[in-house]
């Protein structure tokens, strides 16, 4: 990968079919993902070895980290410790947020990829 990129010229990762797609920027040691997160969408509890940053760009998330719950808005952020147990669920308009993952989140590779368009929800064509 360059060291330089258009983030709607990267490709889509189907993280979890069309209710959460992704567009990777991979480093050595880092995984930084615009993620889009359909209206209404369940992203099921699970955890994984990376530590995880994120901040909510557009829409509402209702975020549970472990014992804890908050709906989060634009500049809303999380903090999630490496192996502990996390979900999200969407609010009607969907959510477009940055997440951040060391390790990097190589596992995403075995996922299926859509080639990049503009079709994507950020940034918004203007």
């Amino acid at each position: 990968m360059s060291n330089f990129a258009d983030i709607e010229s990267l490709p889509v990762i189907d993280v979890w079919g069309d209710a959460v797609r992704a567009r990777r920027i991979q480093g050595d040691r880092i995984t930084m993902a615009v993620v889009e997160l359909a209206p209404d969408s369940v992203v099921p509890g699970h955890q994984h070895e990376a530590e995880q940053l994120g901040m909510v760009i557009e829409g509402s998330v209702l975020f549970t980290i472990g014992d804890g719950r908050r709906q989060l808005g634009p500049g809303g952020t999380w903090r999630i410790p490496s192996n502990v147990a996390h979900q999200v669920t969407t609010g009607p308009n969907g959510a477009t947020v940055i997440d951040l993952f060391a390790p990097p989140r190589d596992d995403w590779d075995a996922l299926p990829v859509s080639p990049a368009h503009s079709a994507e929800r950020w940034p918004a064509a203007g």
